[in-house]
């Protein structure tokens, strides 16, 4: 696959809108779900053809825990049965996998099989595929901010550097563009500190029927851009 143009180096994805597509269709929410899993395999494919260097998902957040048990279980069953049925794929395609979040809330079981999928791929040369689970980040900033107090850091010492490093996402690149999508044109708390400068780009298709070609479309539209950061606009050579 080829796109011209500049790739952003890391991509983040709100994926929204899974209960609303079953729901559209008077299928059960969890089929919404199901058919959300399929296509995140599909874009995470897409992006690492066209040489996307870090995709953060946002999964599972902080306040998706107040759904009915019964929602919630069978998400955490479609995690783990992805993690186990993809581990051997994410080595073929030499994908490094990393989960960010309140990882200690998730399910003992899971976080052992979280832990061995970081593991084994931790040494792969692809790309890093990141998924936020039980994540927000209003959760990470003041996670992060105990971390520091643990530390014994004297507030003098703390500076952004210092504060990035205490973050979940320590060691990766801030995100250059964020995707939302099912007509929703808010961040609903997802990489707050590390997304202060990305690119947005909002779309009314549900996540079941994100497809590859849409997904194309963001990054095309990521490439006519003109970034600043604050200061002088980036040329597109640049990055």
């Amino acid at each position: 696959m080829f796109l011209g143009g500049r790739i952003p180096p890391h991509v983040g994805i709100i994926m929204d809108g899974n209960g609303r597509w079953a729901e559209l269709r008077g299928l059960p929410r969890i089929e919404g779900h199901r058919r959300g899993v399929e296509r995140s395999k599909e874009v995470i494919e897409c992006a690492a053809e066209l040489g996307v260097r870090t995709l953060t998902l946002f999964a599972f957040s902080t306040e998706n825990w107040r759904r009915p048990s019964a929602e919630v279980s069978t998400l955490m069953r479609l995690l783990e049965l992805y993690l186990e049925k993809e581990l051997a794929k994410l080595m073929k395609e030499g994908i490094v996998f990393k989960a960010i979040g309140d990882i200690v809330r998730l399910p003992e079981h899971i976080q052992d099989i979280i832990k061995k999928t970081e593991e084994k791929t931790a040494s792969n040369r692809g790309m890093t595929l990141v998924t936020a689970l039980s994540y927000s980040g209003r959760d990470e900033i003041v996670r992060a901010v105990k971390r520091i107090l643990s530390a014994g850091i004297s507030p003098d010492a703390v500076t952004e550097t210092v504060f990035e490093s205490f973050l979940d996402t320590a060691g990766l690149p801030q995100p250059d563009l964020i995707i939302r999508t099912s007509g929703e044109k808010r961040i609903s708390n997802f990489l707050l500190w590390q997304g202060a400068y990305a690119e947005l780009y909002f779309t009314d298709t549900l996540w079941p029927d994100f497809s590859k070609e849409e997904f194309l479309y963001a990054i095309q539209d990521y490439q006519q851009r003109e970034r600043r950061f604050g200061s002088v606009p980036v040329r597109p050579n640049a990055r």
